[in-house]
């Protein structure tokens, strides 16, 4: 990590076209498809961040031939998903990479080790290792159960898994993207309401690209049947989640961004923030191939009352946006996200406060009040988490003597982020 970067507000309202990378999430699903499927595919538009970067190292590790150039990524899959095994897989930081490969090594024969670096071990992982054992893996942990590292030994002699639904909706997908290749697929029964349901539907969409038809996503179970994944071209569109901060200076600033190539049937569910800045006051605008948001200078900002669940990811831009509104903004249903690469309500409504912000954490969620007046520079940490430093990077733009602690944590997502934000001001 870097030291501190000091961050210099823009001059004037923005007016400019983003290229943003590739969707992370996106491009892991396929990746993870790929490598089941027989045969060569190719993925366009991959993301370079750190998380893509692991994802491709692991899927190596694991038998997968990986050529990867200028954003294009060719896998030739990996075969007979028997011969997966006595491989050392290490994630870094990414929850999705080690995730995802955690369920993929189960189908293998061999033991896999997974493992990442500190902030990842302190992750949690119960619910996706609970549910490998009821699929009949060997599941032994290296320290702790429900953490990294993990040795995980197939192969699958079940198909029928009980989890909970109101947890990580990365646990879901890695056994989604595995079910096809379980013998008798997989019958996932869940036992509490699910949240973030948008990256299931999209999980499913990508599974679909590579040939697997009829996945049944329902209120309390997703079903996925036996079939054998088929290698395809693949575009992985822009990433929504990381569209929302320039689209988000926008909205604090004033002024026009309009994000090329995420469109108005973009497969993520985090495209809805376009949405949320419309209903606190911006102008948006969908196109076949762009999405435009805008705010003319004297227009004010106005607060919202809005269940995140679903859109989760986006929890550090609303509430960066919200202090700027002259209402107050309560986000709800997101209490999950304290386990993510930080706690995300408690560490960000720490890092705003000391900007100044009027950042109260609730059992689910925040409530953000008008806090424009009164905000200052300060030192803020970005507690590993990418998302915590590119929210931070939005307030920058209207606040001086910002300085960002560990500011290259960006490159796990976007490791152009800053040289982005220095361009607007352009």
């Amino acid at each position: 990590m870097g030291t501190a970067r000091r961050l210099r507000p823009l001059d004037r309202p923005v007016d400019a076209v983003v290229a943003v990378p590739g969707s992370k999430s996106i491009a892991n699903r396929a990746l993870v498809c790929a490598a089941q499927a027989p045969g060569r595919s190719e993925l366009a538009n991959v993301p370079d961040g750190d998380d893509t970067a692991a994802m491709l190292a692991g899927l190596a590790a694991m038998g997968a031939a990986i050529v990867a150039e200028s954003g294009r990524v060719r896998v030739g899959g990996i075969g007979d998903l028997r011969r997966i095994g006595n491989a050392d897989v290490h994630a870094a930081l990414a929850g999705t990479t080690s995730r995802f490969l955690t369920a993929l090594a189960a189908l293998g024969h061999d033991p896999v080790t997974i493992d990442g670096l500190p902030a990842l071990r302190r992750r949690p992982f119960g619910p996706l290792h609970d549910a490998l054992v009821q699929l009949g893996v060997r599941v032994t942990p290296g320290e702790s159960w429900g953490h990294l590292p993990v040795t995980v030994q197939g192969p699958p002699v079940a198909g029928a898994v009980s989890i909970a639904g109101d947890v990580s909706s990365q646990y879901i997908t890695a056994l989604m993207l595995i079910g096809p290749s379980l013998p008798d697929g997989l019958r996932l029964e869940l036992t509490s309401a699910l949240v973030s349901r948008p990256y299931v539907e999209m999980t499913a969409a990508v599974m679909e690209a590579f040939g697997i038809d009829g996945v049944d996503v329902g209120r309390t179970h997703v079903h996925v049947a036996p079939h054998r994944y088929a290698t395809t071209r693949f575009d992985v569109e822009p990433d929504a989640s990381s569209a929302s901060y320039p689209l988000a200076v926008a909205a604090v600033r004033s002024g026009r961004v309009e994000i090329g190539g995420l469109g108005d049937r973009s497969l993520q569910g985090d495209a809805r923030f376009a949405d949320l800045l419309g209903a606190m006051g911006c102008t948006v605008e969908r196109r076949a191939d762009a999405t435009i948001v805008s705010r003319a200078a004297g227009t004010n900002l106005r607060g919202i009352d809005v269940d995140m669940a679903d859109v989760s990811d986006l929890v550090p831009t609303v509430a960066a946006v919200a202090m700027f509104a002259d209402t107050p903004t309560r986000i709800s249903g997101v209490g999950f996200i304290r386990g993510k690469e930080s706690d995300r309500l408690g560490d960000l409504a720490r890092e705003l406060g000391a900007l100044g912000g009027a950042v109260e954490e609730t059992d689910d969620g925040l409530v953000v009040n008008p806090s424009r007046e009164r905000l200052n520079g300060a030192v803020l940490a970005t507690h590993h988490d990418h998302r915590l430093a590119m929210a931070f990077g939005v307030v920058g733009t209207v606040v001086a003597g910002i300085d960002v602690a560990d500011p290259d944590v960006v490159s796990k997502s976007w490791p152009g982020y800053w040289q982005m934000l220095d361009e607007l001001g352009r």
